[in-house]
């Protein structure tokens, strides 16, 4: 019998809904319940594509002796930490201030009063490997809750006391200048993994926060070591079985230092991040292999994640069936030399082994390879290459794809959107700017209500009850920006700005320091603040990059202002821990930069207009803010950077300001060019 998770609409609560644990969803109800009963609350927290979430799921809570266990002496509660990430930060903290690591599954004990007292991950179901069984844990707890009352309240006291002393403050902190990034830069370089590309050892994330840090400064200083640590981790991700080398997009992380095995699930953020940053290197470099990535990994989301009604959907997962009927992580994706030749032949089976590095022991389990592209370019004839990569693609078709968690989540959406708006239009695939204009409509008509407040997820075109947080009005604001740019369309300006007020009104305070939850969302044992960037760009720091673009479209004082207090901290973590805050260094980088304002203005559609526009857009200029209209029009209203503008000499034109000050207008694609440093 289905338990309370049943009536929820977020794919990760589903699956846990024919569990036989009693589970109850985050709310005041199921703490009332432990109240009444005089039981601690059970949180585990987790998402959709999260392999050992699906582990312990299995080994524990499908367990029927386990399950009649916690629903004697607990109330549980499941959180997909997709959908509350106000939950989880707060949690999470806890878990890593006691523990020292983090990660989900995420386990934590609490008192009827949302307070902490113990805290893990992943429990196996029997002791291993040093860790306690679940089971164990369980009893532990109870004995605790039971005789030990007094000392869980001290633990659990302790600990909120030590969380509500963490808040952060901007107040008289200016922005970084050039010293401070380039103490960044130094920090990064001591850091970065100069054989393998990326930063640190395993497991090995992209770091595509801190990747768009590093080419914003090589534009703006022409540093050569800040370009190659760029060029060397994009080839590095993009030639190692962490991207797919038959359809495009990029697993969520590698395990090993070498970008070779996966963790398989696909995430919405990281490809359009890396769709984004490799667009980015192509405008800077010119690099074929970042057109060709970019290109694949927009299709990817595309093809992979789009939904029926224009979104993007969350993930993909690791795990899918392999030919025998078992769910194994990577099945879809792996290849043994034997299954090479059941579908390409001998031949053509050698010559795939080598292209993609598919080996008789294998990369990664059970003699199964994952395919990678060591650097043989030009030793194999292309068209054979691409015959091969085809046959093998229709053959992966075949086989049980992994599950997708269907659930749009606003922010992941806005950065697909800014990506797929610039992607589609430096390579001019208008089939991508439709599908971010898309996605774009789905937010403003599902996700957006009338008093501009956002809703944080959205399933099958319904919005979720969840609120939105400051990375989903942060993420969202850069996208509309982004796709104005693009389209020319200044009601996304418009829609932007009104969610950037909401920002100033309900998540910032009187020092210019930024909450992660809005002054009237639900009351938790802390009000989660974090400026550190985690999988996907901070909020706080996503903010301040969408409002200085807004000032600079605009002319708001005040929303520079904003972004410019809201930088404070970048000055202080950024020399210290600059792969944590990588987006705020690139803010900064634009701010240090610009504004660039760039306005064209001509009739639409027109081939001079569309020149010009073109040479704006593939600006690499850290600060470069793009408006585009006709002489005269409602835009202008919408875009003050657009008003009395007019046309030279009958001919559209673009007009190039920075500080206030304004370069000559001029209709000529090669004088923008190169007063806006676009790469010949």
């Amino acid at each position: 019998m289905p338990n309370r998770l049943a009536h929820e609409t977020s794919p990760y609560l589903l699956q846990h809904a024919d569990n036989p644990v009693d589970w109850w969803p985050w709310s005041p109800e199921a703490f009332e319940e432990a109240r009444r009963r005089d039981v601690p609350v059970l949180l585990s927290v987790g998402y959709a594509s999260c392999h050992w979430c699906h582990v312990m799921a299995g080994e524990s809570f499908e367990d029927e002796a386990t399950a009649a266990y916690l629903n004697e002496h607990f109330v549980s509660v499941k959180v997909d930490r997709e959908e509350r990430p106000d939950v989880d930060a707060v949690y999470m903290e806890a878990v890593q201030a006691a523990t020292g690591q983090g990660g989900w599954p995420m386990t934590v004990f609490l008192t009827p009063d949302a307070e902490p007292f113990y805290f893990g991950t992943y429990f196996p179901p029997e002791p291993r490997h040093g860790m306690p069984g679940f089971r164990q844990v369980l009893e532990g707890v109870t004995a605790a809750w039971t005789g030990r009352r007094q000392e869980v309240g001290e633990v659990a006291g302790r600990i909120v006391r030590d969380l509500s002393e963490r808040s952060l403050t901007a107040a008289g902190e200016h922005p970084p200048g050039a010293e401070e990034l380039h103490l960044a830069l130094m920090a990064l370089t001591r850091d970065f993994d100069a054989v393998r590309g990326g930063f640190g050892g395993a497991p090995k994330f992209p770091p595509s926060m801190v990747l768009e840090f590093l080419l914003r400064h090589h534009v703006r200083t022409g540093s050569a070591a800040a370009l190659d640590m760029v060029s060397a981790t994009c080839e590095a991700m993009a030639r190692g079985g962490i991207y797919d080398q038959l359809c495009g997009g990029f697993a969520r992380y590698a395990v090993d230092s070498g970008w070779v095995v996966p963790h398989f699930e696909k995430m919405l953020y990281d490809n359009a991040l890396l769709c984004r940053v490799y667009a980015h290197l192509w405008r800077a470099t010119g690099s074929g292999l970042a057109r060709r990535v970019a290109l694949e990994t927009a299709d990817f989301l595309v093809r992979e994640l789009r939904t029926e009604q224009g979104g993007f959907a969350s993930a993909l997962d690791a795990d899918s069936e392999d030919a025998s009927g078992r769910h194994a992580e990577g099945a879809y994706y792996v290849w043994t030399p034997a299954e090479l030749r059941e579908v390409l032949g001998e031949s053509d089976a050698e010559v795939a082994a080598g292209h993609f590095g598919v080996t008789d022991e294998g990369t990664f389990e059970e003699g199964a390879s994952v395919l990678q592209l060591p650097d043989t370019d030009g030793l194999v004839d292309a068209a054979r290459i691409a015959s091969v990569r085809d046959r093998l693609r229709a053959a992966r078709d075949r086989r049980q794809r992994p599950g997708r968690d269907d659930k749009v989540v606003a922010a992941w959406n806005g950065l697909a959107i800014a990506a797929l708006a610039e992607t589609g239009a430096y390579f001019d695939r208008p089939d991508l700017v439709q599908a971010a204009t898309d996605a774009a409509d789905l937010l403003v008509r599902v996700h957006m209500d009338w008093n501009a407040r956002l809703f944080r997820t959205s399933l099958d075109g319904v919005a979720g009850a969840h609120a939105g947080v400051l990375e989903d009005y942060a993420d969202v604001a850069e996208g509309f920006l982004a796709l104005s740019s693009v389209t020319g369309e200044g009601v996304w300006v418009d829609f932007a700005g009104l969610l950037l007020d909401t920002v100033l009104i309900r998540f910032r305070d009187e020092d210019g320091a930024l909450f992660d939850t809005a002054d009237d969302a639900e009351a938790l044992i802390r009000r989660p603040q974090d400026p550190t960037d985690n999988a996907a760009p901070s909020g706080w720091t996503a903010a301040a990059g969408a409002l200085l673009t807004y000032a600079a479209l605009t002319g708001s004082a005040p929303h520079r202002e904003a972004a410019e207090r809201a930088l404070g901290v970048v000055r202080l973590l950024g020399p210290r821990a600059p792969r944590f805050i990588g987006w705020g260094l690139a803010v900064a980088e634009a701010l240090l930069d610009g504004p660039h304002e760039i306005a064209v203005v001509g009739p639409g559609g027109d081939e001079a207009t569309r020149a010009l526009h073109r040479v704006a857009l593939l600006s690499p200029r850290p600060g470069a803010a793009v408006a585009l209209g006709e002489p005269a029009s409602a835009t202008a209203a919408e875009v003050p950077l657009l008003a009395d503008r007019t046309l030279v000499e009958g001919r559209p034109a673009a007009y190039v300001c920075r500080n206030f000050t304004c370069e000559r207008p001029t209709a000529d694609p090669a004088v923008l060019a190169g007063q806006l440093g676009v790469r010949e």
